[in-house]
């Protein structure tokens, strides 16, 4: 692996000087936005504080890294740390001195920054599960590892119109979206990737087009460069509304940008050498022959260990929990944390007496689907949000505690503050995305209602806008839909299958 720290560390002294003018007012926000984020960093809503973006590539937190994220959060006294649904870990609320610090504590952690925001490639995502799932088609986590490695270089070589996502899915679960991202290697029972490209969320939501199939492992990053080359060269540079890889599909046709990338790839094939020698590692960790019965335990396919899932109402852990996973999994074998795209977080490789140690230290997380629905960090941090989709998606989790309905009575829902699709609510069963709604009395803060969504390869579908909801009802709706699916007896998904008129007279008295 490249040493990036050390090809990067000479740029941040610009950034603390940047910094530094934006806190003493000599630039403005729009101004240090455009050159902040190639840093993985942004002035919050207000211009009082920063965030900082920690890549991590895969969603993967080693020991190591996990301690450097304690030690910061007690150094620094730290008030909010966020999973993105990216697999990234964003701290918040930062002075301009805490900020320029911890970019640096960053780098000496081997913690790259770079490129966690702007016009650059952004973190590699990976399912959270990779190498230990039991229905993979195999490990993809050491591919995305390589993917990472080789994007890091174009962030000083190349100038992208607008960023690129790349993602590396290992099953039909499809949970990092690579069927349509901007670049998405979808893994096949026979070993192999078939690549998807120039899709994405948002506004003009695409599906990707399949630009390959069952490619060797190996060759990826033939494809990545190819897919680098093919948006410098038809990308739109003028506008920014219209810079991200989906909107080729566009102004090329899907075929006519399938066939730019084959000659892209050609080239690229032909002249380079690129060859991937990836060794996959092997679990040899045994169990201690003992069985946890906890749904949040997951058997791995390695015999006798674990997957624990955590997920935070809202993807924001308590800081504290970060030093209290360190000193738990500090000398277990071989345990790793994986972030996950829903906000959530895997704690792997445990056996059964350390799943039931973590399943205890863990237990301030969400207790069933609807609990770990997503939301984006929302306009009361976010300069562009319109509205506060964590403190929506708080009063909904408040409101439906308190009717206890049974798992499987309302799905997992994705509230976005505006309509770049931050918490991916496009694909999911029941979509929130921010806006504002008109009524008598002038307007007032709503979301827009999407549903049907889906991510789930071979199934995949944009969700439905059914209208607009206030927001201060959305809490009410979702109760009343609640007890509508538990009067038939049945889940969420049975119901607005089988009851679609029910279904739509409840969503119409909330968006008439």
């Amino acid at each position: 692996m490249t040493n990036h720290a050390a090809e990067f560390r000479g740029d941040l002294k610009e950034f603390h000087e940047m910094t530094d003018k934006f806190y003493k007012k000599e630039i403005n926000v729009a101004q240090y936005k455009g050159f902040s984020g190639r840093f993985g960093s942004y002035a919050q809503r207000g211009g009082n504080a920063n965030m900082l973006r920690l890549r991590m590539t895969g969603g993967e937190v080693s020991k190591e890294k996990l301690s450097f994220i304690a030690d910061s959060i007690e150094k620094y006294d730290i008030s909010l740390a966020h999973i993105t649904t990216c697999e990234t870990l964003q701290l918040h609320n930062l002075s301009a001195g805490q900020v320029c610090s911890l970019i640096e504590e960053a780098f000496d952690h081997e913690i790259i920054t770079m490129g966690g925001g702007g016009d650059f490639p952004r973190n590699v995502m990976c399912s959270p599960l990779s190498g230990v799932q039991q229905d993979e088609y195999f490990d993809v986590m050491p591919y995305a590892k390589e993917a990472a490695d080789y994007l890091l270089g174009f962030i000083n070589t190349v100038k992208l119109p607008r960023k690129l996502k790349v993602c590396f899915s290992n099953s039909k679960e499809n949970v990092t979206h690579a069927t349509f991202r901007d670049l998405g290697f979808v893994a096949k029972e026979n070993g192999t990737f078939d690549i998807y490209s120039a899709g994405g969320l948002g506004r003009s939501p695409r599906m990707g087009a399949r630009v390959a199939s069952d490619i060797e492992p190996s060759k990826i990053l033939y494809y990545i460069k190819a897919m680098v080359e093919t948006f410098v060269a038809h990308g739109n540079y003028e506008n920014r509304a219209a810079a991200r890889t989906r909107f080729m599909q566009e102004t090329l046709g899907t075929e006519g940008y399938i066939q730019a990338y084959q000659e892209k790839l050609s080239k690229i094939l032909a002249e380079e050498h690129l060859d991937l020698n990836v060794e996959i590692p092997e679990i040899t960790k045994q169990g201690d022959g003992h069985t946890v019965n906890n749904p949040r335990a997951i058997p791995q396919k390695q015999p006798g260990l674990y997957a624990v899932s955590y997920h935070p109402v809202g993807g924001s852990p308590k800081p504290e929990l970060f030093r209290k996973l360190y000193d738990a999994i500090l000398p277990m074998e071989d345990v790793v944390i994986r972030l996950s795209p829903d906000e959530g977080m895997y704690i792997i490789n445990l056996t059964s007496s350390e799943a039931e140690k973590i399943l205890a230290l863990t237990d301030d997380g969400a207790d069933n689907t609807f609990e770990s629905s997503v939301a984006c960090i929302g306009a009361s941090i976010c300069q562009v949000g319109a509205r506060d989709s964590q403190s929506l998606l708080h009063a909904c989790v408040e409101r439906v505690r308190k009717e206890n309905f049974p798992e499987g009575t309302l799905p997992k829902i994705h509230i976005s503050g505006c309509p770049s699709s931050c918490s991916a609510h496009q694909i999911a069963p029941l979509g929130f995305r921010g806006g504002v709604r008109q009524t008598p009395d002038g307007p007032k803060p709503a979301f827009a209602v999407f549903e049907q969504g889906c991510e789930i390869q071979n199934k995949e579908a944009f969700g439905e806008d059914l209208g607009v909801m206030l927001e201060s009802e959305i809490p009410e709706f979702l109760a009343e839909l609640g007890k509508a699916v538990l009067a038939k007896g049945q889940t969420y998904e049975q119901f607005t299958a089988e009851h679609r008129e029910q279904f739509m007279e409840i969503v119409q008295k909330y968006t008439a």
